[in-house]
Order: structure tokens, then C-alpha cells, then sequence
């Protein structure tokens, strides 16, 4: 006897617990960018001292102008628009982040490379990496092959 292939239906369009992790850590992350992004724009308020976690950042950030702080607001807006399509179990959403992660995940490389720090660089490719292997599971792959 094998099973029920309704049953299995059930199975697929039952949204995997991963999902919400994955979509509450982008809403964490538009949240970052578009203060980050608003604080370039507008510089000299009461967000700048956010920056003081982050100087290298900043410096950088600051260095190529406002363009930067209007690329992260356009960052946020994308993220955020990830994030609501995943848990709508968007196809398109899926490839938002797993392209964004592994992109994340090279650019940490990257900076290890460059800065030498090699604890917060292994950090993010770590993270990056745990949300790949979240988003690439059997079960996750089909919620939003099913409804996609």
C-alpha cells in the first residue's frame, strides 16, 4: 500500500518552518538597510551614531556618496519584498534569497581576504551558508515548486 497522493499534497503545501526564519531575517535586514540607507541620505541626525558600530563601514559607505544610501534603500525594498513572497511561497522570492545569500557569502571571502579578519568574514559565510542549506532542503524546494 503506498500512500495517499493527497496526502503528499498536504505535505507540499504546508509551508516549512525554515520559511518564517529565513523571512523574519530579511525583515531584520530591510530594516537595517533602509535606516543605514536613510542615514546617508540624511546625514547628521541622531542615526549617525548608529554608524559608530561600523566605521569602516561608514567611511566606505560615505565615500561614495548619497548614490550608496539610495542603493541600500533599494536593497531594503527588495528584501522586504523577499521576504513577504517567501512566506507567500513565492518561486521568485526562493531565488531572491538564495541568490542573495550566496552573494553575501562571496563577499564575505572577499573581505576576508582583503581585511584579514577572518572571524567575523568565517562568521558570515557560516550564516550565509546555514540559510543555503535552509533554503536548498527536499521538502522547502517543493513548497515553492507546488506553489510558486
Amino acid at each position: 500500500m503506498g500512500r495517499d497522493p493527497a496526502e503528499d499534497e498536504g505535505v507540499i503545501n504546508q509551508r516549512p518552518k525554515t520559511v518564517p526564519v529565513v523571512a523574519a531575517f530579511l525583515c531584520a535586514a530591510s530594516a537595517m538597510a533602509v535606516v543605514a540607507g536613510v542615514s546617508l541620505i540624511f546625514p547628521h541626525t541622531v542615526l549617525d551614531r548608529l554608524w559608530e558600530l561600523n566605521k569602516p563601514g561608514a567611511a566606505a559607505f560615505r565615500a561614495m556618496g548619497s548614490i550608496s544610501g539610495a542603493l541600500l534603500l533599494l536593497l531594503g525594498s527588495g528584501t522586504s519584498a523577499a521576504a513577504v513572497g517567501l512566506v507567500r511561497g513565492r518561486k521568485w522570492a526562493w531565488w531572491f534569497a538564495v541568490v542573495l545569500f550566496a552573494i553575501n557569502g562571496c563577499g564575505d571571502v572577499v573581505s576576508w581576504v582583503v581585511t584579514g579578519d577572518w572571524l567575523k568574514s568565517a562568521s558570515g559565510v557560516a550564516i550565509g551558508c546555514g540559510f543555503l542549506y535552509a533554503l536548498s532542503r527536499t521538502r522547502v524546494k517543493r513548497y515553492f515548486e507546488a506553489n510558486g
